[in-house]
């Protein structure tokens, strides 16, 4: 992986954290909205570590790929991006 692993290790464990509280939440049987809030804020983070995921393998492996000259592994790292950016949109 070419994202800064730190950064991403950290965001994943503070979202890791924020399930494990939903999950307390949902079995204490807290007021839906106050877990609802919880859950997009976990949500939020996940998003936030898969742009940083995201934006590595552009600057980096689509880069590389680019630069290099090879048309094909070019072709090849772009049709990758565009099957994430298709489930992304869904």
């Amino acid at each position: 992986m070419q994202a800064d692993r730190n950064k991403i290790a950290r965001l994943l464990k503070t979202a890791q954290g924020q399930l494990e509280g939903i999950l307390k939440m949902v079995e204490e049987d807290r007021y839906c909205l106050d877990i609802s809030g919880q859950i997009m804020a976990a949500d939020a983070i996940l998003r936030r570590a898969n742009r940083e995921v995201l934006q590595a393998h552009l600057d980096r492996c689509v880069l590389d790929a680019v630069e290099s000259g090879d048309r094909e592994k070019a072709r090849e790292k772009l049709t990758e991006l565009a099957g994430v950016l298709e489930k992304l949109m869904k």
